[in-house]
């Protein structure tokens, strides 16, 4: 089976370990890792490159009025994006609680 995209000849970091090493990707998910791994559909020369796993923004504030009723300028398409160019894949956006009002309706907004 041919991969989709084999990153060759990083610098592989995980949260143990950094190692040389391929790192192949199928529909969107990680499938292997190792040395010499076969061709992919395509091919990222990462030789000289570190090979680092996304990073998680657990307070954004994306689509979120301000206390004083202004709404951020982020959409969250465009939030999304934004954070994935530099390397974030996750985020989780912040939940304000302003006073007087009750959490259910912010989680809900």
């Amino acid at each position: 089976m041919q991969h989709e995209l084999v990153i060759k000849g990083g610098k592989v970091v995980t949260q143990s370990d950094i190692f040389m090493a391929d790192v192949a990707i199928s529909n969107g998910k990680i499938v292997a890792i190792g040395s010499n791994l076969a061709s992919g559909k395509q091919e990222i020369n990462a030789q000289g490159k570190w090979v680092l796993p996304g990073g998680v923004d657990s307070h954004c504030h994306i689509e979120q009025l301000s206390g004083a009723g202004i709404m951020n300028a982020d959409s969250f398409e465009s939030a999304t994006r934004s954070a994935a160019y530099g390397g974030t894949t996750s985020v989780i956006s912040f939940a304000a609680q302003h006073a007087g009002m009750r959490l259910n309706k912010v989680v809900a907004d």
